[in-house]
C-alpha cells in the first residue's frame, strides 16, 4: 500500500469527472458530502439492464459498475459554487484488467487469490489523498504484488500528468 496527496486538486477533479480517465475502473463505492451526504453503492444492478445491454456494454460479468456509467451523476452532485465538504471514491480494476496486471507482473497470485486491486480517493479539509491496496482471499507474506500495484498506479498518475507527493 502506498499513499500520496494530489497537488493540483482542481486539475485532478477536471480529469476525474470531466474526462474518461477513470472510466475503465469499476466504482465500488462513492460518498459525496455537499449540503447533504450522498452514498453511491457501485454494485451493478443487472436487472436494470437487458441481456443485450449488458453484453453491449461488456459488463455481463462485472460485480460493480464501470465509472463511465456513473461519472455524470457524480459530476452533477459536485458541480456548483461550493467545494464539497468531503468525498470518497473507491475504484477497483475490472476482472480483465486485474488478470492482465497479474500476468504482466509475473505474480504467483491468480485472480482466484485476489478480491480486488483498489485505488481509494479521499478529500477532506482541502486535502486530496490517494491510497492503493489489494484485498486478498488468502493470507500471504508475499508483498511483491502490492509493490507492483503501487508502481503501476504511480505510473498511471504520472502518465496522466497528475502531480502527486508522498504522504509524510
Amino acid at each position: 500500500m502506498t499513499a500520496f496527496t494530489i497537488s493540483d486538486i482542481k486539475q485532478f477533479m477536471n480529469r476525474l469527472l470531466g474526462s474518461p480517465l477513470f472510466d475503465n475502473f469499476l466504482l465500488s463505492e462513492a460518498m459525496i458530502q455537499t449540503g447533504v451526504t450522498c452514498q453511491i453503492d457501485g454494485s451493478l444492478q443487472k436487472s436494470f439492464y437487458t441481456e443485450e445491454q449488458l453484453e453491449e456494454l461488456g459488463i455481463t460479468d462485472y460485480p460493480y459498475a464501470p465509472f463511465s456509467l456513473v461519472r455524470g451523476n457524480c459530476f452533477d452532485l459536485m458541480k456548483g459554487k461550493h467545494v464539497p465538504v468531503s468525498f470518497r471514491f473507491v475504484f477497483l480494476l475490472s476482472p480483465e484488467n486485474m488478470a492482465n496486471t497479474l500476468e504482466h507482473s509475473h505474480s504467483s497470485f491468480t485472480a482466484n487469490d485476489i478480491s480486488g486491486m483498489f485505488i481509494n480517493l479521499n478529500y477532506r479539509g482541502g486535502k486530496l489523498t490517494c491510497t492503493t491496496g489489494i484485498s486478498y482471499k488468502t493470507f500471504s507474506m508475499d508483498k511483491t504484488l502490492e509493490q507492483e500495484w503501487d508502481v503501476l498506479v504511480e505510473r498511471f498518475f504520472k502518465k496522466s500528468q497528475i502531480e502527486m507527493e508522498p504522504v509524510t
